[in-house]
């Protein structure tokens, strides 16, 4: 019994497509949770005219990660999957991960490949963004290794490593998926089951500079905060680092004093751990 929850705000259009590619899968989903983060747009008449099936629930604007806490709260099913509204799903989607947790039944989390499709043309991923299965921890420091839309996971999960950070405005599935892979393995089905597009206007990687600065306030956070063995610990410390370099050079090079100052302070601290 699976769960979809679709976190959603002004894409009344590419969420109609979203919707229909559940409606069209081989085995259909146990119900299906739209979580409207505030729209301002005909989404809610949408909803009302063309899917009155679906559960819809609309919320004053908090962000991705609160729209999608809420569907795991509002969830009746064992397991969720998620998937971006500007996202589409495979006929197969469900069928493959459904067979894949049955023979699989100790795994708590799947996903797998996707087509990219980027201004309306399909574009081939860098080898950075191959995905991968079994203890993938490390795998998924250097950039965020697992789509949301591709996913399957158990709600106990969640009762182990909380929800997804509302403080983060961005990666906030990079640092989910760090709390839950240096504890759980994941299986990963080697076949595209959705295609992910992108270079629209409203994609949060083109509002916010410097999308690192997220990705190493959720490193801190594991490595003060959670229990990392040793091996898994020198990789976050060695990611980190990497990324304060980084980080330091965009912000030296448009000039913001204060960000070098407290980055630069960071760098000596965790390049002694």
């Amino acid at each position: 019994m699976i769960s979809v929850i679709i976190p959603t705000y002004n894409r009344q259009q590419l969420l109609q497509r979203s919707i229909n590619s559940i409606l069209q899968q081989v085995i259909p989903a146990s119900e299906i949770i739209v979580v409207d983060d505030g729209s301002t747009d005909t989404t809610e008449r949408m909803m009302g005219s063309e899917f009155p099936h679906v559960i819809y629930y609309k919320q004053t604007r908090q962000g991705v990660s609160a729209a999608r806490n809420k569907g795991i709260q509002l969830a009746r099913y064992p397991w969720l999957a998620f998937l971006d509204s500007d996202d589409v799903w495979l006929p197969e989607k469900l069928s493959r991960q459904r067979q894949a947790i049955q023979d699989n039944p100790e795994i708590k989390l799947f996903h797998s490949d996707e087509i990219w499709i980027r201004n309306g043309k399909r574009v081939n991923q860098h080898r950075k963004h191959q995905k991968k299965g079994g203890w993938i921890f490390q795998h998924c420091l250097p950039l965020c290794a697992i789509s949301p839309s591709s996913v399957v996971i158990h709600q106990s999960v969640f009762d182990e490593v909380g929800l997804f950070d509302e403080d983060l405005p961005a990666c906030e599935d990079y640092d989910l998926w760090l709390r839950i892979t240096h504890q759980y393995p994941v299986i990963y089905t080697d076949q595209p089951l959705i295609e992910k597009y992108g270079g629209h206007e409203d994609q949060l990687s083109r509002k916010y500079w410097g999308m690192d600065k997220f990705r190493i306030t959720s490193i801190i956070n594991l490595l003060e905060n959670h229990d990392l063995n040793v091996d898994d610990r020198k990789a976050a410390c060695r990611t980190l680092v990497a990324k304060l370099h980084v980080y330091l050079n965009g912000a030296r090079k448009r000039n913001k004093a204060q960000e070098v100052r407290y980055y630069q302070q960071l760098l000596e601290y965790y390049s002694d751990q």
